[in-house]
């Protein structure tokens, strides 16, 4: 088994703090993502969209997409529960994560993606027009997390879970796209302070 990983990337991330959380190690294949190694055939032959993390396992088989790669370690290694427990929990487990992921990485992502100098060669056309069009998204979305955060200690209740590294990484993310946490979000800075202090956090 091995895992080709794109290093300070949010999705490559996604998976190693999924990982440190669980207590596991996997074997990693480093991939140079800002010298667009991820492009060359290492990775296309084992992924057609040539985006990382891609796992493979022993007899060949491969995965790809950050969710399905903690999903299938969260089958194989259920505690801690990173999903959910029960009918309840999994569901709630699953709808902040797709809310975290929709609503603020996806638009943190657009706006580093079409307005960075650095993403020209990525993003092609490079729209600046929609990257700023997405900052008041991901901002709009803070406000209404931090009014969710201000009944319960994590993402999706009061245990640790898949959206709460979704929700960090998003937010790290904003870093580079040039985005702030409004000051008057103390329930979201509150979140984020306890956990970037994971040991997790640093994967």
């Amino acid at each position: 088994m091995k895992l080709f990983d794109g290093g300070r990337a949010p999705n490559p991330r996604r998976v190693r703090v999924f990982l440190a959380e669980k207590g596991l190690t996997v074997p990693l294949v480093p991939v140079d993502m800002g010298a667009l190694e991820h492009r060359g055939e290492q990775v296309a032959q084992r992924n057609p969209l040539r985006r990382l993390p891609v796992l493979e396992l022993d007899d060949g088989t491969v995965i790809t997409e950050s969710i399905a790669i903690c999903r299938y370690f969260e089958e194989l290694h259920p505690e801690p529960a990173l999903f959910g427990k029960g009918a309840l929990g999994k569901a709630k487990v699953e709808m902040w994560q797709r809310r975290l992921e929709l609503n603020l990485m996806v638009s943190v992502a657009a706006a580093f993606r079409h307005i960075h100098p650095a993403m020209k060669e990525w993003e092609v056309p490079q729209i600046p027009e929609w990257g700023e069009a997405n900052k008041p998204k991901a901002i709009e979305f803070l406000h209404l997390l931090d009014n969710e955060l201000a009944q319960r200690e994590f993402a999706a209740g009061d245990a640790y879970s898949v959206a709460d590294i979704t929700g960090m990484i998003a937010i790290d993310f904003m870093k580079p796209a040039r985005i702030k946490v409004p000051e008057e979000c103390t329930n979201v800075l509150r979140w984020y302070a306890a956990l970037t202090s994971r040991p997790s956090a640093t994967a």
